[in-house]
């Protein structure tokens, strides 16, 4: 814990509006230049880092709606740089504490109402399973896209039960290597082959069977995999040189931002990876999940 007293008083500190998914809206927002097109709840907690946290979420053009706790300080992680090599080390805090009752409210039901895509995150089945099946479930009823990322690897291992009951609801499935594997391990697959691990992704059961289920696998400098009912598809990803690395930490997250600025628009998963890989490779080359000046991604 004193590591982040350390950080403010002897480094030149950046604050940067963090979190996995708020990362990949964050990008979102910035790809598209269009303020509050997308809407983020988590929880905070009643304190100056969760000031800082709204003030730069919103200044990138996120429309947060966090749930205040009095229970825990704000979340904060520190990334700690060594060449391009990083080491996170997380509290999470208050955003353990998100409840289902946030989502109950009037206002945050009206919000959810008029959404046509959520996406979710697996770092969040550690803090609120109920929250992620009432946006699921929401999601199903209403032909709405549900979208949703691995994002670990233990989560597949020690959080099984939870993920299992929201997979059945999720159209598209984001991961990477390494979280597919534990997936796979997790479900006692044999498959080693990223595209036999995707497939396999693919066949478990879905509630909406008109919408068939697709999957999304980054595998670092190695293509991206775009599995679907029929077709597997490759998309190559363009190496840095090791002196354009500056720091990894966020590219999967710019990713999904990349990939959601193009899909909330219609485009075609072909232009929404390829944006994908854009944008990771813009953040690749900053510290933190940070980005400048106007995007020229062209599709």
């Amino acid at each position: 814990m004193p590591l982040y007293k350390d950080l403010v008083e002897k480094y030149n500190a950046d604050y940067i509006a963090g979190g996995s998914v708020q990362n990949s809206l964050r990008v979102c927002q910035w790809i598209l230049q269009k303020p509050n097109t997308a809407i983020f709840f988590g929880c905070i907690g009643q304190d100056k880092y969760g000031e800082i946290l709204d003030e730069r979420a919103r200044s990138n053009g996120v429309d947060v709606h966090y749930q205040r706790t009095n229970e825990a300080p704000t979340g904060t992680c520190g990334v700690l740089i060594t060449g391009t090599h990083r080491s996170l080390c997380a509290n999470l805090a208050a955003a353990n504490h998100f409840t289902i009752d946030h989502l109950l409210t009037p206002d945050k039901q009206k919000l959810i109402d008029n959404a046509e895509f959520f996406y979710i995150s697996g770092f969040f089945l550690t803090v609120s399973p109920p929250s992620i099946q009432h946006i699921a479930q929401h999601a199903h009823k209403h032909k709405r896209t549900f979208l949703m990322n691995l994002s670990a690897p233990f989560l597949s291992q020690f959080f099984t039960e939870p993920l299992m009951a929201a997979l059945p609801y999720v159209d598209i499935l984001f991961g990477n290597e390494l979280e597919a594997e534990a997936f796979a391990a997790a479900q006692g697959w044999e498959e080693k082959d990223m595209k036999e691990i995707g497939k396999k992704m693919l066949a478990l059961p879905k509630q909406n069977a008109d919408r068939t289920r697709i999957v999304v696998l980054t595998q670092g400098h190695l293509p991206v995999l775009l599995i679907q009912e029929h077709t597997i598809e490759e998309f190559p990803v363009e190496r840095l040189e090791p002196d354009e690395i500056v720091d990894t930490n966020g590219a999967g997250d710019a990713f999904v931002g990349g990939f959601l600025a193009q899909y909330i628009q219609k485009k075609s998963l072909g232009v929404c990876i390829h944006s994908g890989i854009w944008a990771a490779r813009q953040i690749i080359k900053r510290s933190g999940c940070t980005f400048e000046g106007t995007p020229d991604f062209n599709e």
